[in-house]
């Protein structure tokens, strides 16, 4: 599925997980704009000053960079990304069954440790 990078359809929600692209540390990837801890909003995210982690606007949890880049196998082309989805149904609490299976977009603004630089979010 191909979406924006940035500004309106940032975000696409596949099986009721929303995904978004970031770049942290001049690496861009495709990531949960949940945080696997408590689904915290993690495009919201600042990231720590080794740029190795990303913390949680909520609660500051801690979230390796590393792991999330490695989730979802994505291409960047011009302000296009392409990204590869896990082939699974959303967990229940994420997800009511009557939205399993659809994909959407939406937009959700990045904070300004995960947009790319230059971007109008």
């Amino acid at each position: 599925m191909s979406f924006p990078v940035a500004g309106r359809e940032n975000c696409v929600v596949v099986s009721g997980t929303a995904y978004v692209y970031a770049t942290v540390d001049g690496r861009g990837f495709v990531m949960n704009a949940q945080c696997p801890h408590r689904g915290g909003p993690l495009h919201l995210a600042g990231v720590t000053p080794d740029a190795g982690r990303l913390i949680c606007p909520w609660h500051d949890r801690k979230t390796s960079a590393a792991r999330l880049r490695n989730e979802i196998p994505a291409v960047r082309t011009g302000n296009r990304v392409t990204a590869v989805f896990p082939d699974r149904p959303a967990r229940a609490a994420t997800a009511p069954a009557d939205v399993c299976g659809r994909t959407s977009r939406e937009y959700r603004p990045l904070s300004a440790e995960l947009a790319r630089p230059g971007a109008a979010v």
